[in-house]
């Protein structure tokens, strides 16, 4: 298998592109902490990838510890954060809803995957990888027909990852994108 500027790379936010706040939610800009390396990633993601998106669980939101305007002031700072790193990110697709919704939208369902999709025609669930470092990420990326890639952290919450949908890991996203560097160039 060859990736190249057809794939399309979907990302999980709190764990892999900042930093997770573990049994918290990043509810306001100061607590947005981009992890080591993130904008290297990224730049090397938009030489290789047609297309790069975040998708992301933010029941926060759902759940009133934040407002939909703070999501957006959060995203809109990590916008112009990659603006100033000359790094792209596509598009953020966010569920907002809670677990307990009839009608949600959250990971592992594969809603954000088909609005990416409807935003961006080219993008084929089967030339795409998924990004995380939790289980749902990894069955959100089984369920659309992804290669998954685990982030490791080491803690917790990923002892409950079904090994059978992990396609490869790595300690960090720029761990992740030397491996493609040297792997394809």
């Amino acid at each position: 298998m060859i990736i190249d500027n057809t794939w399309t790379l979907f990302l999980d936010r709190d764990g892999v592109i900042n930093r997770r706040i573990l049994g918290g939610y990043v509810t306001k800009i100061e607590e947005f902490e981009p992890l080591p390396g993130i904008f290297e990633a990224i730049r090397t993601f938009n030489k290789i990838f047609a297309r790069t998106c975040i998708v992301t669980n933010q029941s926060g939101v759902g759940k009133g510890l934040m407002s939909q305007e703070d999501l957006n002031n959060i995203h809109s700072h990590f916008m112009d954060l990659l603006n100033e790193k000359n790094a792209i990110i596509d598009g953020i697709y966010c569920c907002t809803s809670l677990e307990t919704d009839i009608d949600n939208c959250r990971k592992p369902l594969p809603d954000m995957a088909i609005r990416a999709k409807q935003d961006f025609r080219e993008i084929d669930f089967s030339r795409s990888i998924m990004v995380g470092d939790t289980g749902s990420d990894m069955e959100f990326g089984y369920n659309i027909g992804a290669l998954n890639v685990l982030i490791l952290d080491g803690s917790e919450h990923q002892k409950k990852i079904d090994e059978e949908l992990v396609n490869l890991r790595f300690p960090s996203l720029l761990e992740f994108s030397q491996f493609l560097v040297a792997s394809y160039n």
